[in-house]
């Protein structure tokens, strides 16, 4: 950790941050192998251990570094980019992996659908060859900032005379292309950051697979494990988040205290520690391989957690926690909820529990790979998805 911190201080010295244009400093910063440590020269990375990255991130921070378009990070940092590392040919990690983390390219996620939440290998999306090209329909939902995203990381069904799991393939699919018409779904809280994604005979280069045909359940694997760990095991320190806006209400505002209020928040604190230290300990695990079922824990608990906070700042705001100072329908550029009111963080983190793996599915998973209990009876894991009934 000593060279790479001696990386950083000559990059800062090289670098300096006040007035830099955040591409071309994020740029940079990949091109000297400190975007992703544990990645591979070259690759935005130093070959270097992953549990450095925090310590990497932190001595940018304190230098008020750049940071990228706010609408970048989570889908293409903690989900495309290391699919793409894993499986990806080298001219497609040579492409795309630059300008996602300068955040010059936002990335989506085509996976969900109408008929195939819960159940994801059910999928009906059709991906027919046609040459060097794949033509692509069919429908995908729930998709974050699709609107403002360049590349959508794509899961469709190549062959429907296999079973669901087998006759599936996966794609980077360009959101610019004919076909590609992308549509707001309002949500409980007014916004449109999800939306749902039609494709209509939408082109896709075969060089733009990413793995083997039929191997996508495979490849998908890898991107919604990265997804939970992303979303319910990343980096914090003690307070930050929700349980840090709401013990800073409660310190602030003496007389919104009761004795029940009181009681609750200390278990929610810790609570939120006790996350916070599990998920600390879950990504030094990460550094000796890949991530594996463990993030489907931190996520469940991370969308229980949420949603129980959220519903003690609302009550501890008293009449003032009921109030909702904007229903405007609009599209986000970013999942931006600090600085929102208490009604707003308590509406959004609804969808905490169904974002990233329902907590139901979770709990399967939990059960099935963590725990070892027998397995659901399932009478549809070995029939070709052609011949399932919809």
């Amino acid at each position: 950790m000593t060279d790479l911190a001696t990386k950083v201080e000559q990059f800062l010295a090289e670098h300096p941050t006040a007035g830099a244009d955040p591409v071309q400093w994020l740029g940079a910063r990949f091109d000297a192998g400190l975007a992703w440590v544990h990645f591979p020269v070259g690759l935005g990375g130093l070959g270097a251990s992953r549990s450095a990255q925090q310590a990497v991130d932190e001595a940018f921070l304190a230098a008020d570094a750049p940071q990228p378009n706010p609408a970048a990070p989570v889908i293409g940092y903690g989900m495309a980019a290391p699919t793409i590392l894993k499986f990806g040919t080298d001219e497609q990690k040579q492409r795309f992996l630059r300008p996602l983390y300068t955040g010059e390219e936002v990335w989506c996620q085509l996976f969900s659908e109408p008929g195939a939440g819960s159940d994801l290998a059910t999928l009906a999306t059709r991906a027919v060859r046609d040459g060097d090209e794949w033509v692509v329909d069919g429908q995908k939902v729930w998709t974050t900032m699709g609107h403002v995203a360049r590349w959508g990381i794509l899961v469709a069904r190549t062959d429907p005379s296999l079973p669901k799991h087998q006759g599936l393939s996966y794609f980077l699919c360009d959101m610019t292309d004919p076909g590609v018409d992308v549509r707001p779904l309002r949500q409980i809280t007014g916004e449109a950051e999800f939306n749902e994604v039609f494709l209509s005979g939408v082109r896709v280069p075969d060089a733009h697979r990413l793995g083997a045909v039929g191997e996508g359940w495979k490849v998908a694997t890898t991107t919604l494990m990265n997804e939970r760990v992303t979303i319910g095991a990343h980096a914090a320190e003690r307070e930050d988040g929700l349980i840090g806006i709401t013990a800073k209400t409660w310190r602030e505002h003496p007389e919104l205290r009761t004795p029940g209020l009181h009681d609750r928040l200390l278990r929610l604190w810790v609570d939120a520690e006790a996350l916070r230290l599990t998920a600390e300990r879950l990504r030094q695990g990460l550094a000796a391989g890949q991530p594996g079922p463990e993030g489907s824990a931190a996520k469940l608990t991370f969308a229980t957690l949420n949603q129980a906070i959220t519903g003690l700042d609302v009550e501890l705001h008293g009449e003032d926690g009921l109030s909702y100072h904007d229903w405007t329908m609009r599209r986000p550029t970013d999942a931006d909820w600090a600085s929102r009111d208490a009604g707003f963080r308590y509406l959004r983190m609804k969808g905490n529990s169904i974002e990233g793996g329902t907590s139901e599915i979770l709990r399967n998973i939990i059960a099935d790979r963590i725990l070892q209990l027998p397995k659901e009876p399932r009478g549809d894991v070995d029939i070709p998805w052609k011949d399932l009934p919809r």
